[in-house]
C-alpha cells in the first residue's frame, strides 16, 4: 500500500522533467514506460529518505553539485547488455588484423604504448575480453617470429609477473610483418556513468556461469576459481554442525548444479594489471588521451540522435591517427562529415580515422 501511495504521488509533468534532465546530462533517453518509471523513482525516493519527488528533481538539477545522485538514481533502468565475447566478430578482428597492424606500425614508427578504451564498460566483462585478445594477439605475434613473448602479453603466466603501474605494463613482442616491436605499453581504459559499475569491474569477479562457453584453457589463463560454501538444496550452507567429515554424494543433482552457478572466478594479476577502470559520462568526459582503438558497444542506442552525432565525433577525436572505432554491427556511423574509413575483417565491420587527410583520397 505505501508503495502505491508514494507512487500515485509522483505527477506525470515531473517525470516528463526527469526524463529531460537525465538526456541533457547523460544523454540518455529513457524508453520505460511512466508506470515503471515512478514505481522506481518512488523506491529511490524511500531508499534516501526525501520525502518528495519535488526534492528530488532539485538535487537533480542541481546535479553538478552532486554529481553522484543522477547515477544511482538511474542504477536499475539502464538495461546493461554485457559479457565476455559477446561480440565475437570484434574481438576477432582485433586479435588478428588490428593488433598486428598497430603493432608493426609502432614497430616503425618507434616504441609508443598501445592504448585502448573500453567507452560504456557496464561490469567490466568487455574491457577483460578485450584484455585476453590483446594478450593472445600478442603471444601469437611473439610465436610466429620465433620470440619468447615473456612479459604482460604472455597470457600463460610462463613470462616474467606483470607489475601493476596505474594499468600500463610494459610488454616485449615481436611484430608480424613489421620486425621487433621492442618494448611498449598495453593500457586499457574501461568507463562507465554508473559508479556501481565500476566498483563491481574493478573487483574482477564474476560467476563461473558468467564464462559458459569460452574455452578450458582461456579460463585457466585468465581467471582463478575462488573456492564458495556450499549451498544445501533449501538454500542455507552445507556445513555439518558437528565437525563430522561431510557424506560423499549427499547433494542431490539440483543442489550441485546451483552450487556450481554460484562458483566465482577471479580475473588474474596479470590480466588485471592492463586494465583502469573510471566513472566517465559520455555526455561530459574529461579528457583521459589519445586512443588506438575505442570500444563503443552498445551504447548509441540508449542516446539521442543529437547524442549519438557528439558522442562519435569526440571519439573521432580521442582517436589516434590510424585508430580503429569498433561498433557493434546494429549500429551504424550517423555523421558523414567524419573522415572514417570502413573495414571488414572475416564479416565484421569497423571503422579506421585515416593516418592522414590523404588518406581519404585512397593514398
Amino acid at each position: 500500500m505505501h508503495r502505491l501511495i508514494a507512487t500515485s504521488t509522483i505527477l506525470e509533468h515531473e517525470l516528463s522533467e526527469l526524463r529531460l534532465l537525465v538526456e541533457r546530462q547523460t544523454g540518455i533517453v529513457l524508453d520505460c514506460p511512466n508506470s515503471a518509471l515512478a514505481a522506481h523513482v518512488a523506491d529511490y525516493i524511500e531508499a534516501l529518505s526525501l520525502g518528495s519527488s519535488a526534492t528530488l528533481l532539485e538535487r537533480l538539477r542541481a546535479s553538478d553539485q552532486d554529481p553522484t545522485s543522477l547515477p544511482s538514481l538511474l542504477d536499475g533502468l539502464i538495461s546493461a547488455n554485457t559479457g565476455f565475447f559477446r561480440h565475437p566478430g570484434a574481438f576477432n578482428a582485433l586479435a588478428r588484423h588490428v593488433v598486428p597492424q598497430l603493432c608493426a606500425r609502432k614497430s616503425v614508427d618507434g616504441p609508443s604504448p598501445l592504448r585502448i578504451w573500453s567507452a560504456g564498460c557496464s561490469t567490466g566483462e568487455e574491457t577483460y575480453t578485450i584484455a585476453m585478445a590483446v594478450c593472445d594477439a600478442l603471444s601469437n605475434i611473439a610465436a610466429s617470429n620465433g620470440t619468447s613473448g615473456n612479459g604482460a602479453s604472455n597470457g600463460n603466466g610462463n613470462g616474467r609477473s606483470a607489475a601493476r603501474n596505474g594499468g600500463i605494463v610494459d610488454s616485449t613482442s615481436a611484430t608480424s610483418e613489421g620486425g621487433k616491436c621492442s618494448s611498449f605499453s598495453v593500457h586499457i581504459v574501461g568507463s562507465d556513468l554508473l559508479p556501481q559499475n565500476i566498483e563491481a569491474a574493478d573487483r574482477g569477479v564474476y560467476r563461473q556461469s558468467a564464462l559458459d562457453g569460452l574455452p578450458p584453457a582461456t579460463i585457466r589463463n585468465y581467471f582463478s576459481k575462488i573456492s564458495s560454501p556450499s549451498i544445501s538444496a533449501n538454500g542455507s550452507q552445507n556445513e555439518p554442525e558437528d565437525g563430522a567429515p561431510r557424506l560423499k554424494n549427499s547433494f542431490s543433482a539440483a543442489s550441485q548444479a546451483a552450487a556450481a552457478n554460484t562458483a566465482h572466478l577471479l580475473v588474474k594479476p596479470r590480466l588485471r594489471s592492463l586494465v583502469t577502470f573510471n566513472c566517465m559520462n559520455l555526455a561530459r568526459p574529461g579528457y583521459i588521451g589519445r586512443f588506438d582503438c575505442i570500444f563503443c558497444m552498445d551504447v548509441l542506442p540508449h542516446l539521442s540522435r543529437a547524442q549519438r552525432i557528439a558522442l562519435i565525433e569526440r571519439l573521432h577525436l580521442y582517436l589516434e591517427p590510424g585508430g580503429y572505432l569498433f561498433l557493434s554491427q546494429t549500429e551504424k556511423l550517423i555523421t558523414s562529415n567524419l573522415n572514417f574509413r570502413s573495414e571488414t575483417f572475416d564479416g565484421y565491420t569497423f571503422h579506421r580515422k585515416p593516418l592522414a587527410a590523404s588518406a581519404a583520397y585512397g593514398r
